[in-house]
């Protein structure tokens, strides 16, 4: 089972066209369940929520009670998800929902569900303001510098995981940005994968250049350091029945 989680505040006007196309692009190909976490919205989206999971028995909502970030809201959607698969997407509707059954597919065959493993898009045409991008290319040109994460767009939103790699990373607010780097630390593996970006249809956008680029350096001191500090041993059990071996 899949659980989509998608993190929303002031959403409204993006919600329903967003919600038919999440459902169109998975009907069919998982059993999965729609998590919406409204953080703490002022607008008509909670009303819309309602008006949506009593249509539709798979999505599910849950409400902060204020503006906690995106990374606070995506945690408490995994936290309350009940598939073993996570993906996420961002609530603005610039990410397409069709991409999300490209990273299902990319899965290893086989994959368990304790699997270190992380499936990342990649927004080959970015559909942001010039300032934007910029800001966006410098930040993880810098980023892939420092942690060498081999990661070209970890901004992007949509992403596929276990839920339980997620739940045993060190938790800190902003760590939707830096999942690839942390993953590597558990000693895992991340791909990052081409997806469609698009201009955003209505409401506005929650950050600006500048508020991001400030809490972005203490972050990355901290995910450096976080790096610097794994210790990540390799464990075999030892079989009792087995004999010692002979001296």
């Amino acid at each position: 089972m899949l659980s989509v989680v998608v993190p929303v505040l002031n959403e409204a006007e993006n919600l329903r066209a967003l919600t038919a196309e999440i459902l169109a692009a998975l009907d069919g190909i998982v059993d999965f369940e729609l998590i919406y976490v409204d953080d703490g919205s002022s607008d008509a989206t909670p009303a819309i929520l309602r008006e949506l999971s009593q249509a539709d028995g798979r999505l599910r909502v849950l409400r902060h009670d204020r503006a906690w970030g995106q990374s606070a809201a995506l945690r408490s959607g995994i936290r309350a998800a009940r598939g073993p698969w996570i993906a996420t997407l961002d609530g603005d509707g610039q990410n397409d929902p069709a991409d999300l059954p490209k990273l299902w597919q990319a899965r290893p065959e086989g994959a368990p569900e304790e699997l270190l493993w992380l499936a990342i898009g990649h927004r080959v045409d970015r559909r942001d303001r010039a300032s934007k991008r910029w800001a966006s290319r410098f930040a993880n040109g810098l980023r892939r510098r420092m942690l060498k994460d081999d990661t070209p767009d970890t901004g992007c939103g949509i992403k596929l995981f276990p839920r339980a790699l997620f739940l045993r990373l060190p938790w800190f607010n902003h760590i939707h940005r830096y999942l690839p780097a942390l993953v590597r630390r558990e000693g895992g593996t991340s791909v990052s994968i081409p997806v469609a970006h698009r201009e955003r249809s209505g409401g506005r956008s929650k950050y600006g250049v500048f508020d991001r680029a400030w809490v972005g350096i203490w972050d990355l001191c901290g995910v450096m350091w976080l790096r610097r500090r794994a210790a990540t041993p390799q464990v075999e059990e030892v079989d009792a029945q087995q004999a010692e071996p002979q001296s």
